[in-house]
């Protein structure tokens, strides 16, 4: 069995927001100060569309009996039930089971409150409510005899930790043809939130995985948004990717190079991907001609604003990124290991501040090359 993985500040801990509080904010930004847009937690949310595969939920209390007392409470919402995190040094977290879909992240910062750093938004609709944004998983593991699976229903693990130091949740999710499993682990320390995913490769075929975890970061407006430290990355310019939890804008791109008629799900990226094949010869010379075609050239700026539509897929970006939001005077450092692209897309500017399209999503990814598990390996990202 091999194992690929790669760490920061603690093992395996791969996909991470770290908040970089801003003591002196005009040596960077603007003197303006706005009041920032609270995400769903503000509210009750009715009962959610947020899952679509059977589930039997657990009771609040049998939760609270089994996984209670290391800093997490627990709350119904319909046949869904919300995962609260909560530091002593005020950094606060929820997810939502069976979905696996983190729906808000609040950390301290530089002023002594804490600030929502995921947007969320929360559409009525008949029967309940609609939930994008967020942190989401888009996977698909497929095997080499042609069997796909995505998991899309988490079960509760375990809950490790204490609210002084960390919490970590647990989830599992395996697929009725055992091709994969997955574990899920969610993971609130003070300032940082890292998400860990863990796939086995149950049988002795190969597995490919392609995907991306998708992450909605709420800013005052794209206009006032920049990214540090991509310059000189290649990239592509895509269509942007969608999925259950993914918001886009109506009418995105078209006033841009995007077909917005042409956006990936996971069926388009297995289209796009298929003969992955390893018996079928031309494959990798095929993929390499489609990505040289596709190539935009290089990332020529370091302090890029984030104002335009933009839908892109980085390939030699760095391991780890800023994003600075000049309107809410905060910056997020963005990390990623085991994944080897990033996805990056911005709504564009043409929308009211601090209103439902007013973030950034930002995606560790395996899309234009995916991630080939050997029979019965093991792979950390």
């Amino acid at each position: 069995m091999t194992t690929a993985s790669s760490s920061f500040f603690s093992p395996c801990f791969s996909h991470l927001w770290y908040t970089k509080p801003i003591k002196h904010p005009i040596s960077l930004l603007p003197c303006h100060l706005s009041t920032p847009f609270q995400c769903s937690n503000k509210r009750e949310l009715p009962v959610a569309a947020v899952a679509s595969v059977p589930y039997i939920p657990a009771s609040v209390d049998y939760l609270e009996t089994e996984f209670g007392g290391h800093g997490v409470a627990f709350e119904g919402l319909g046949d869904s039930y919300v995962v609260k995190m909560g530091l002593e040094n005020g950094s606060l977290a929820s997810l939502m089971l069976p979905s696996g879909l983190i729906t808000s992240y609040k950390a301290p910062m530089w002023h002594g409150g804490t600030l929502e750093l995921l947007h969320t938004t929360v559409t009525e609709e008949q029967g309940g409510a609609l939930i994008q944004g967020g942190v989401s998983l888009a996977l698909d593991c497929e095997s080499d005899g042609g069997i796909s699976w995505s998991p899309s229903s988490w079960i509760l693990q375990d809950v490790r930790g204490n609210a002084e130091e960390l919490i970590q949740v647990e989830m599992i999710s395996s697929d009725p043809e055992s091709i994969a499993e997955v574990k899920y682990i969610v993971t609130l320390q003070p300032d940082v939130l890292s998400l860990e995913i863990v796939i086995s490769n149950s049988k002795s075929l190969p597995l490919q995985l392609t995907g991306s975890v998708i992450s909605h970061l709420t800013v005052s407006n794209p206009d006032a948004t920049y990214a540090i430290g991509l310059e000189g990355s290649n990239f592509f310019s895509r269509a942007p990717f969608f999925s259950n939890f993914c918001l886009i804008p109506p009418g995105f791109g078209q006033k841009n190079e995007v077909d917005s008629s042409q956006f990936w799900g996971l069926p388009e990226i297995k289209r796009f991907l298929s003969g992955w094949n390893a018996k079928k010869e031309n494959d990798a010379d095929q993929l390499e001609r489609m990505k040289e075609e596709d190539m935009e050239g290089e990332e020529e700026d370091n302090y890029k604003k984030l104002s335009s539509e933009m839908s892109r897929i980085y390939t030699s970006a760095p391991r780890n990124f800023t994003v600075i939001d000049r309107g809410r005077r905060n910056s997020v450092v963005v990390r990623r290991d085991g994944f080897k692209e990033l996805y990056m897309f911005s709504p564009g500017c043409n929308h009211e501040y601090y209103s439902k399209y007013t973030y950034i999503c930002v995606g560790q990814s395996a899309v234009l090359e995916p991630i080939i598990l050997g029979p019965e390996d093991v792979w950390k990202g």
